[in-house]
């Protein structure tokens, strides 16, 4: 009996976020002789802590709930006398503290304000190029499509790709993924327009070629990848994207890899989502550079499968990127006067209910009408998710929160469960502070959205793919084999000394890789 391999899309669990818009205002500028201090007074000392603080002339800006500490900002002076007076207990550095996401509010240059700019562009260094003219090169991206009438995606004649009999016409995408990676590709620095994201190339001068060989059932053939692969060559390509692969090697699919390369294209593929020492195809191939996938900590992701074919890494937990329009889904939660951020429920109805807030515990069984009209607040832990959802519903709730058993956020999923509520996740330290605001009036909002957050080795490639592109265009006279080796030698090392399993050589970076072209000449 034959058996045929087949390729499936390398993403891992889709968390559809909050995308709102966030406006950060910077605070006044402290003035040189201050300084901003936690001041915690000795028990029963409040009163004359206080006392100490306000002879010190410092400002009390934050009362710190449940403790017998303020933050202040006082003359940089006083801190000493503050320090040895007996009825405070200590003073330290009022730390700042800033949110770990996936994206960041623009500050104007080179993106504009009304950008979202995912993690992964600066950490890529693809910043310190946003401006560059990429034009003269092109990438295949081999994946489930293209949204071409996504605002975040050009349309222009620098996109083109192909009709499939099985799968379609390239500019249609069923299953998200190629419109995920295309925008991590080349999502626009769009003006005015209040919303979106930036690509590594974010100013629409790289040419796409879409070869599409997913259709809805999300998988296919290495010969069809085969294929799409000779397209990619036929079409001029420079670079072949794949956020896709399967367990077994095929020497068909070699041997198409093996000569496009040989002809100067560079193939850069994921290398898989199981989190073991498994290999994946076509990323294991000699001629196939293989991605694995970091955070936002630079830490290697646990689902990235590792081994000796692992050649680079890039950013691929957390990925904020395009869906097609309406496909994502944002999550908005309010409890009285305090906006929470969390996390989506995969699943979940586009709804906005508002009622009380109330107390469902593990949300472990139903009972009729006990939640009648309220919001449900549920604990994670010991049943699934579905099962919580479920019995807020039966128990007549309108809307559910699961907040976590442990240390900070999560997405999760309803799976193949029906629910007529929305259901939204959120942290364990926001989950405490909503058992205080019992009966208040929460609002639970689950709505359509153009953007969603992906995690797999799938998001990783198109990094590399696209910071390929922008250092192959200022250096068009290297080959495909000496840009490959240039990327390598000039990677950010992580983990091991030299090159891995998890990182191989360690995190791609655009400027650090035209630096080295230029110092050492090609390959070098």
């Amino acid at each position: 009996m034959h058996h045929r391999s087949h390729v499936t899309p390398f993403k891992r669990l889709a968390l559809p976020l909050a995308v709102a818009s966030v406006v950060l205002t910077a605070s006044a500028a402290q003035a040189a002789d201050t300084t901003r201090v936690i001041v915690a007074f000795k028990p029963g000392a409040a009163a004359a802590g206080r006392q100490a603080v306000a002879n010190a002339r410092g400002t009390v800006k934050e009362e710190i709930l449940g403790m017998d500490a303020v933050a202040i900002e006082v003359p940089t002076q006083a801190l000493n006398g503050l320090a040895r007076n007996p009825n405070i207990e200590y003073v330290e550095e009022d730390v700042k503290r800033f949110m770990f996401s996936g994206t960041t509010p623009s500050t104007g240059f080179p993106y504009n304000f009304d950008q979202l700019v995912p993690y992964g562009i600066a950490m890529v260094q693809a910043d310190k190029l946003a401006g560059l003219d990429a034009s003269n090169r092109k990438i295949c991206i081999i994946d489930s499509g293209y949204a071409r009438g996504h605002e975040d995606l050009s349309a222009g004649a620098n996109v083109q790709g192909e009709y499939d009999k099985g799968t379609g016409w390239w500019y249609t995408d069923e299953n998200h993924h190629g419109t995920h990676v295309a925008g991590t590709i080349s999502a626009l620095n769009n003006a005015g327009t209040g919303k979106g994201v930036v690509g590594v190339n974010s100013n629409g001068t790289i040419q796409l070629h879409i070869v599409k060989v997913f259709g809805a059932d999300a998988w296919a053939y290495s010969s069809t990848l085969a294929t799409a692969a000779n397209k990619c060559g036929a079409a001029g390509a420079n670079i072949i994207s794949m956020s896709l692969g399967g367990s077994r090697s095929n020497r068909t699919e070699q041997r198409a890899f093996d000569s496009l390369y040989s002809k100067g294209v560079l193939s850069i593929a994921a290398a898989g989502n199981d989190g073991t020492t498994a290999n994946s195809y076509p990323a294991s191939y000699a001629s196939v550079m293989s991605v694995a996938a970091i955070d936002e900590s630079m830490q290697w992701a646990s689902f990235s499968q590792y081994n000796k074919n692992v050649e680079i890494a890039a950013p691929g937990v957390n990925v904020l990127s395009t869906v097609p329009p309406g496909a994502g889904r944002a999550s908005t939660l309010t409890v009285g006067g305090t906006t929470y951020d969390p996390g989506g429920m995969d699943g979940s109805p586009l709804l906005t209910q508002t009622a009380p807030l109330a107390d469902f515990g593990l949300g472990g069984s139903a009972t009729p009408n006990s939640m009648a009209g309220k919001i449900c607040l549920i604990q994670r832990g010991t049943y699934d998710f579905a099962t919580k959802v479920s019995n807020c519903q039966a128990s007549g709730g309108v809307g559910a929160v699961v907040y976590n058993n442990v240390a900070g956020g999560f997405g999760g999923t309803l799976g193949t469960t029906v629910v007529n509520i929305p259901a939204v996740t959120a942290s364990d330290a926001e989950g405490a502070t909503m058992l205080g605001q019992l009966g208040q009036t929460a609002t639970v909002a689950v709505t359509a959205t153009d953007y969603a957050f992906f995690d797999g080795t799938s998001m990783a490639t198109p990094h590399v793919s696209a910071v390929a592109a922008l250092v192959w265009s200022m250096h068009t006279q290297c080959s495909a084999a000496q840009l490959r080796a240039s990327l390598n030698n000039s990677a950010r090392d992580l983990g091991a000394k030299g090159r891995d399993t998890k990182y191989g050589y360690g995190l791609v970076q655009a400027v650090s890789a035209h630096d080295r072209i230029v110092s050492n000449g090609c390959g070098g």
